[in-house]
Formats: structure tokens, C-alpha cells, sequence
């Protein structure tokens, strides 16, 4: 598994080139979209937000907003740490947030979430293959961590390896005298 500086380190030398294959299809600004989001996604919207990690301390003051994230999800959990799961969660868990401020802040005239969900659609209208470039980045800065740390699968939930264990610890194993892994005597 790696440490927090050599995620860092790699996503900040391969966003570059992530963002050069977006160059032929959309130009310039394929690649700074992609980039940028390669970027983001490693640095600010990592797999790791289920700790106190690098990550999270980079959101500053506004580190807070995660902890509700981090309290509902164990380390490397499925909810976290699969990929395309792991991503979408974590954009939806920010969309909530800028939604649930939008209509916190709607009385002092800001923006209700009506005129944001208004305006996220006619964005997609405008600008989908940018939006898709930005939302490939976020993700493949994802599977970077994610193979970086070993595996881009994540750890079985508790629940199921549970259940795995005494099914397979059935009747024909109990008088072997074998032990299975992680049992002691």
C-alpha cells in the first residue's frame, strides 16, 4: 500500500499526460479539463476521504464537510474504495452538500437548487465532452490510488466474510484437525 506522498506524487506526474490523450479529440481544452480533473480527483476527491489523510486536510477549513463521510464509511470499505462506485459516491455525497447549501444560503439570495440543478443540466448540454473528459480524470486518479495501494478491489464487508467463513468451515473440515487461516488452537 502506498503512503500519502507517493499517491501524490503520481497523480501529479501523470495528470499531464492523462490530460494529453483528451488533446486529439478536444483540443486545448480537453487537456486542461482533464488534467485539472486528474488533479482534483487525486489530490481533493481521493479514495481516502474515509481517513484524517492528506486529502482531507487539503479542504482546509471546509475539512469538516467530510466528516460525516468518514463516520458512515470504514477505510477501504466497498462504498469507498470500488471503482466507478467509489467515485460516484463521493461526487453525489459533494453534489448533496452544494445542494443542501444552496438552499440553506437561497433566503440571503443565493441560488436555490432548483436554478443549480437548472444550470448543471444546460452545462451538460453545452459542454458533455468536457464534462466527460472532467468526470474520466476524476475517476482514473481513483483507479491510480486504487492500484497504487495493491488491489482496485476492495476489502469484502465484514458481513459477507462472515457468512464465507462458516460455510466453509462445514462438516467435513471440522474433524480434520485443519486449521483455517487467521484460527488459532
Amino acid at each position: 500500500m502506498a503512503s500519502g506522498r507517493h499517491h501524490d506524487r503520481a497523480t501529479w506526474l501523470l495528470a499531464l499526460p492523462f490530460g494529453g490523450l483528451w488533446w486529439p479529440a478536444l483540443g486545448l481544452g480537453g487537456l486542461a479539463v482533464a488534467s485539472l480533473a486528474f488533479l482534483c480527483g487525486g489530490l481533493l476527491l481521493s479514495p481516502d476521504l474515509d481517513t484524517r489523510s492528506n486529502p482531507s486536510q487539503r479542504w482546509g477549513p471546509l475539512r469538516w464537510l467530510w466528516w460525516p463521510y468518514r463516520k458512515l464509511l470504514r477505510h477501504r470499505s466497498l462504498l469507498s474504495h470500488s471503482p466507478l462506485l467509489g467515485t460516484a459516491i463521493r461526487l453525489a455525497y459533494l453534489a448533496l452538500l452544494c445542494l443542501g447549501l444552496s438552499l440553506l444560503l437561497a433566503p440571503l439570495g443565493g441560488p436555490p437548487p432548483q436554478q443549480l440543478l437548472q444550470m448543471t443540466a444546460e452545462l451538460w448540454r453545452q459542454q458533455r465532452p468536457l464534462l466527460l473528459a472532467a468526470l474520466v480524470g476524476v475517476e482514473a486518479s481513483a483507479w491510480l490510488h486504487l492500484i497504487q495501494d495493491g488491489d482496485p478491489m476492495p476489502r469484502t464487508p465484514r458481513l459477507l466474510r462472515r457468512r464465507g467463513r462458516r460455510r466453509q468451515g462445514g462438516g467435513s473440515q471440522r474433524g480434520s484437525g485443519q486449521l483455517r487461516s487467521g484460527q488459532r488452537r
